[in-house]
Order: structure tokens, then C-alpha cells, then sequence
């Protein structure tokens, strides 16, 4: 079928956190949110059916994951990526940031260090901070627009590391890591006892023919040394859900995992997680490459625009994800500057560059993942803004 990403919806009062938590936020509703990122789409048909037929049954008890559903997920990542995965080694979980959060607890001690690459999303820093392990930042470097590993600094961080979080591809840079960069990073944190957690969660989200590489797939020496994390929540806009699939190296890591959360009596999908999800790795593709044409078209809209009528601030082009990095350093604010001029001038609640890396300055994160008339009328209030100065 034929999907409409130009149909806008009104999501105010539908328990929204992108909109109803405007105040929260940004101090007022009085903006246009293109910050968490989540999509202003429905998702596609079949999942929306999957859930209207397990709404009508009318009974919604304690929920089973038959073997169907880590299937599911095995078959999307081989037909996808080339990789099948096994599905014995696949765990739910509530997210990956709650993954993230439960590894770094389980598979580190007090005190230990845990190496991120900034700028990355700021629940890199939460995860690791929540359990008193200390934040390593391997910077990643920027020349002319373009940004790269710095490998002689993340050699030399590894050696005192416990654990490496990894996104891969990155947000919010949208970078698709090649085999050759991920097989250098893997290859120093086995070298020094390192554990890798990789994140791939925008897995699914690659744009101008990139090809995603899962970590795992790189030989059987790094598979062994990997924890793999995906969802199909950010790919089919299903982030309220809450389920992902989190892939061990050996049962024990999988045992250790299962039971963590097995003592807080969380080990159960929702019974609208459960089908949708498997709805959307068995019928989900026709709707995510019309999903990815149109995001694409938003990346170009957004730069064209910005280089015609707002040339002080800068895009990039991303190849993966549905967030763009804007250097906004030509306004020369500082970050509080920053984040009033786009709220109270531009009247738009996006996230700001410094929760990214604590180091950075003069920088903005935008979600285009929107219907083009919302982007169109973004961008028109910031170039006013931009003009009055």
C-alpha cells in the first residue's frame, strides 16, 4: 500500500511525552518539539492491525513470547544485514537504554571505568553514572563538517576500560561505521579486555546506499566478545511499547542478564508489544522504504533550505538515523544563549549540542522525522529569528 508522511496529526493531549511534555522541557507549549526522537507517523498497517485484533479480544492477561517472536527478530536481521544471530542467545528487555544500564551494572564493578564517544546521546553518561562508574570520553573528532575516530586516544583509553558503549550507527551524528572502523574498535577492546556493548538501535535507518554492519558480524573471534542491542521500536515509531531483543556472546552473560531482571519480576512483553513486534519484522518493509525515501527527502529539504536563506547555520547530511547536527557556532551564542534564542525567538524545542559531550558548545540536535509542512514552517521560524538579529 501506499503511505502518506505528509498527513500531519494532531498529537497534543494524546499522552505524548514530544508533546504533551512541552512545559517540562522547554518551559512553555508555545514551540514546534522536534526534539526525542520519535516519529510524527503512524506506523505501518500490519501493525496497526496485529494491535486492533489483540485490543478486541478484550482480555489482555499475563503475556507468553513464543518462539516465534526472537524468529522474528533472527529472520529481520539476516534478511536486513546478512547476520542470523542465534536466537538462544536473545533476551527481551524493556529498551536499550535500560540494557545498556543493566550491563554496565551486572558486568562492572564500583569505580570502574566505562569509554563512550561523544558527542553521542546523553543517556551514554545516565547509564553509566547511575551505578557510580566513572565516564570515559573518547572525542570524536570534527574537520570540515565531517567527524572521525580518533583511534591513538581510544587505544590509549581502552587499557583502563571495563566496558566500551558503542552506537553504532551513531546518534546523533548519523554516522555509518564501516567494517574496517568497527573491526579497529573491536579489535583494541579485545586486545585489552574490554567488553563492547553496541548499540543499534537506528539499525534499520541508512540512508544514501550505506549498508549497516552488525558488530557481531565481523569475525567469530569479535562475535564472542560482543553484546548486541536492537528494537524495531525506533524503525516503526513504537518507542511506547517498550520491548527490545538484547544479543549475548555465551549463556552465561544471558544467564546473568535474565536473572537481574527476573528479581524485579520484569521478564514479560505487554500483549501489544508482543504482536507488534512481530508484525513489524515479518510485514513491516514495504512501509519502512517508503518511510526511508521520504526521511531522505526531509535530510535534503532541511540542507538546501539552511545553505538558501539560513547559511550561518550549518546541517550535516546524516546517513543514518532521522536527526541532524546543526552547528549553529556562526551565531555565536553560548549554549544558554542557544537554547533561549531557538525557544522564545525560533520558537522550537529541539535538544541541545552539550547534552551530547559535556565539552561541546554551539550545537543543536533536530528530529526531521515530521510531514515536510511541519519542516517548512520550522524553518521559517528560524530564519525569521536568525534575520532579527
Amino acid at each position: 500500500m501506499k503511505y502518506n508522511f505528509d498527513e500531519v496529526i494532531d498529537r497534543n493531549h494524546n499522552r505524548s511525552s514530544k508533546y504533551d511534555e512541552r512545559i517540562k522541557k522547554f518551559g512553555t507549549m508555545d514551540v514546534i518539539p522536534l526534539w526525542v526522537a520519535d516519529m510524527d507517523f503512524k506506523t505501518a498497517q500490519p501493525i496497526i492491525d496485529a494491535c486492533e485484533k489483540k485490543a478486541k479480544e478484550g482480555i489482555w492477561g499475563y503475556t507468553s513470547r513464543p518462539a516465534s517472536y526472537f524468529e522474528a527478530v533472527q529472520g529481520w536481521e539476516e534478511r536486513r544485514k546478512g547476520w542470523k544471530p542465534d536466537t538462544e542467545l536473545m533476551s527481551w528487555s524493556l529498551g536499550v537504554v535500560p540494557t545498556m544500564s543493566a550491563i554496565v551494572k551486572l558486568f562492572s564493578e564500583k569505580g570502574d571505568k566505562v569509554m563512550i564517544q561523544t558527542p553521542v546521546y546523553s543517556e551514554f553518561y545516565d547509564v553509566v553514572e547511575a551505578w557510580d562508574r566513572e565516564v570515559v570520553e573518547n572525542q570524536l573528532v570534527e574537520e570540515d563538517g565531517k567527524w572521525h575516530i580518533d583511534f591513538d586516544d581510544f587505544e590509549r583509553k581502552a587499557k583502563e576500560c571495563k566496558i566500551f558503549l558503542l552506537c553504532n550507527p551513531h546518534n546523533p551524528l548519523g554516522i555509518v561505521w564501516s567494517k574496517e572502523e568497527l573491526k579497529k574498535m573491536a579489535d583494541i577492546c579485545i586486545a585489552n579486555d574490554v567488553l563492547v556493548v553496541s548499540d543499534e538501535i537506528h539499525s534499520d535507518l541508512i540512508f544514501h546506499d550505506k549498508k549497516h554492519t552488525p558488530t557481531a558480524s565481523i569475525s567469530d573471534e569479535i562475535k564472542d566478545k560482543i553484546v548486541t542491542c536492537v528494537s524495531a521500536t525506533k524503525t516503526f515509531n513504537l518507542a511506547g511499547l517498550q520491548a527490545s531483543t538484547t544479543i549475548f556472546p555465551n549463556m552465561e552473560m544471558k544467564k546473568t542478564f535474565d536473572r537481574f531482571w527476573q528479581k524485579l519480576e520484569i521478564h514479560r512483553n505487554n500483549a501489544f508489544s508482543s504482536v507488534a513486534m512481530e508484525a513489524a519484522y515479518n510485514e513491516g518493509e514495504e512501509w519502512l522504504e517508503q518511510l526511508l525515501t521520504y526521511i531522505a527527502g526531509n535530510f535534503e529539504y532541511v540542507i538546501d533550505y539552511c545553505a538558501k536563506y539560513i547559511p550561518k547555520i550549518k546541517p550535516n547530511r546524516p546517513d543514518a538515523t532521522y536527526l541532524m547536527w546543526l552547528d549553529c557556532r556562526e551565531l555565536h551564542m553560548d549554549d544558554q544563549e542557544l537554547r533561549k534564542f531557538f525557544i522564545e525567538k525560533a520558537k522550537l524545542g529541539l535538544n541541545e549540542g552539550y547534552t551530547f559531550g559535556r565539552s561541546l558548545s554551539g550545537y543543536m540536535r533536530l528530529n526531521v522525522a515530521c510531514p515536510r509542512a511541519t519542516l517548512e514552517k520550522a524553518l521559517g521560524q528560524l530564519k525569521e529569528a536568525v534575520d532579527a538579529l
